[in-house]
């Protein structure tokens, strides 16, 4: 074991003198409580270890224990359904000094789990096999694998039975003859991707159910996005309705930074919420990871890391995981001021010059894979970016476009004049666009990259004319540009806006976003022939199926199939009516 003493402390920051051999990224021990750290720093007589706890009370002269491995987490059948922080330790297990954490009272506590094999004695494994699956009490039923770097033939594996999750279940030979002891849980570094087969192109949408994303800027399975909105604008909300609304097996939700008292509500709102896929509690197929605000800082900087360790070992099972960060801006605080701390040269925003790459570290671990196993899994990441007042230029921010491909930019006007999602159609984009036109396509929505690119050339012409009606007043403005402003008026209200208190349409299915999509897209092609022939927009505005398209997002439930024919129907004939008389089609 390495040795070191303390020679200096500045907030997590811990400088020692060595007595030993230390290696960069090593995890340490503190202390007598044994605090956790990682060496960040080496010099020929000096070490710098980063401390995950409160470092009060430590002084100089207290003595530092090597651990000889880099900083891991205890990876395992009981991680699904907890809450941990952010080095994966049970909160629950914690102890609790008044409102905060005890430095170094973190104990582990083995769990009991019904096991059931799947492989035989004499069976050849390799790294990732399938080992048996656990079923839980009250919990999804996963998969135990051979973990990453061990393989050989099985001597020996327990019969059908409950076991606890430390307890060996088969014993490996390699051909060395090593005998390598599997058990339910292992142990991987935070900062080193777990292995797969290979990167997999994803030619599928994860679906969220809100349509200004599926729609509109949609992400692929195994993508990347960012939320970037100032204070107010809904991150958080949206970020909670996509966990409970999108397509995704697991939910990994760090909370990196943020208030006590948004994890606290979140915490309470996924246990009362019912999972639309299992009817169980949100809960079940969640882990959250809570590193908030008033918990040490150095920590927060670990959390994103831990986070996508965790995805990536739910993904090694062969499944679709959903891995929410609120907020990269926080943890990005966190390295600039552990930066500070060492006294590096700040960079651009006072940020360190390496954040850049960290971040690319971070959202390079989202892809669709072929597992060892041979199995499908993804992870997809999606960011909240938090720039100070709303500006999207800030180093954080424009960093993360670099390497994502979705960008849902929220805006503060939408937000304020309750628009939800308040997502600007004209400050997102999509890069995954193309590719998910062929789903869209297999689905039955053929159309659907061309409504898509009239849809957002409505929104842009809505936004240059809306100025000219401020200046010179709607009313006086050519009936062609009244149309547009009318169509754009629908699209907002009828379609891109969804109220997250909707039983009806705080979720849309695939089917359902597609027939809206293509009725609204006739709308708009039938009012401009209309409008063409000489027919005021404010005849058509007064039409009762322009009000019932308004209304169609909150008034047909998803599976009414015959209310939307009907819908379009009464559209054609009110449309033909207005035509050939001029006047609106009384209301039946």
């Amino acid at each position: 074991m390495n040795l070191a003493i303390i020679e200096s402390v500045s907030g997590p920051v811990v400088r020692a003198r060595p007595e030993g051999s230390f290696v960069m990224r090593e995890a340490v021990r503190v202390g007598e409580k044994g605090l956790l750290g990682e060496v960040i720093r080496i010099k020929e007589s000096e070490i710098v270890i980063q401390v995950y706890e409160d470092t009060t009370g430590i002084r100089p002269g207290t003595r530092i224990e090597g651990d000889g491995l880099p900083l891991s987490i205890h990876l395992g059948p009981g991680i699904l359904g907890g809450t941990f922080d952010g080095l994966l330790r049970p909160i629950a297990d914690i102890s609790i000094n008044g409102p905060w954490v005890e430095p170094g009272s973190v104990t582990s506590k083995s769990a009991h789990y019904y096991f059931i094999p799947q492989v035989v004695a004499g069976s050849s494994l390799q790294a990732g096999a399938i080992l048996g699956r656990v079923k839980p009490k009250d919990g999804h039923e996963q998969r135990i694998l051979v973990p990453p770097g061990i393989s050989g033939v099985v001597e020996e594996l327990v019969a059908e039975g409950e076991y606890r999750d430390d307890v060996p279940l088969c014993m490996l030979i390699d051909e060395d003859g090593t005998r390598h002891p599997v058990t339910m849980c292992h142990t991987w570094p935070v900062r080193r991707p777990r292995p797969t087969a290979a990167r997999l192109p994803s030619d599928e949408p994860m679906l969220t159910g809100q349509r200004i994303i599926d729609c509109m800027f949609p992400i692929a399975r195994g993508g990347k996005a960012a939320i970037p909105g100032g204070f107010g604008t809904g991150k958080t909300v949206l970020l909670e309705t996509l966990a409970k609304w999108c397509n995704a097996d697991v939910i990994v939700y760090v909370g990196c930074g943020e208030r006590g008292n948004e994890l606290a509500g979140l915490l309470e709102e996924f246990y009362q919420l019912e999972d639309p896929h299992t009817g169980h509690s949100l809960l079940k197929r969640t882990v959250i990871i809570a590193n908030t605000s008033n918990m040490p800082v150095a920590a927060r900087e670990a959390s994103i890391y831990t986070g996508v360790t965790v995805a990536e070992y739910f993904r090694d099972q062969g499944l679709d995981v959903a891995l929410m960060a609120d907020s990269t801006s926080r943890w990005a605080e966190a390295l600039r001021e552990v930066s500070g701390l060492l006294g590096e040269l700040p960079g651009e925003g006072g940020y360190p010059a390496y954040m850049s790459s960290r971040l690319a570290d971070f959202y390079e671990r989202a892809a669709k894979v072929r597992t060892l196993a041979g199995e499908t899994g993804s992870v997809t990441i999606i960011g909240a970016v938090s720039p100070p007042s709303g500006d999207f230029s800030e180093p954080v921010t424009s960093h993360s476009r670099r390497y994502i491909r979705s960008f849902w930019a929220l805006d503060a006007n939408r937000a304020y004049a309750r628009f939800y999602p308040a997502i600007h159609p004209l400050h997102s984009y999509s890069t995954d666009e193309e590719r998910m036109a062929n789903w869209w396509h297999a689905e039955g929505n053929v159309h659907w990259q061309e409504l898509r690119t009239r849809f957002l050339t409505l929104l842009e012409e809505q936004a240059h004319l809306e100025r000219m009606a401020r200046i010179i007043g709607k009313d006086a403005m050519p009936a062609h540009q009244r149309y547009i402003l009318m169509c754009a008026e629908l699209l907002n209200e009828g379609f891109l806006r969804q109220s997250a208190f909707s039983e009806i349409d705080r979720s849309a299915s695939p089917d359902r976003q597609a027939v809206m999509m293509r009725i609204i897209g006739e709308f708009i092609e039938q009012a401009e022939r209309v409008v063409s022939n000489g027919v005021p927009p404010e005849l058509i505005s007064r039409l009762p199926v322009f009000r019932r398209l308004m209304r169609m997002s909150e008034e047909i439930p998803d599976g009414e199939w015959e209310t939307f024919s009907e819908l379009a129907d009464t559209l054609n004939k009110s449309m033909v009516e207005l035509a050939d008389s001029g006047q609106p089609m009384e209301d039946s």
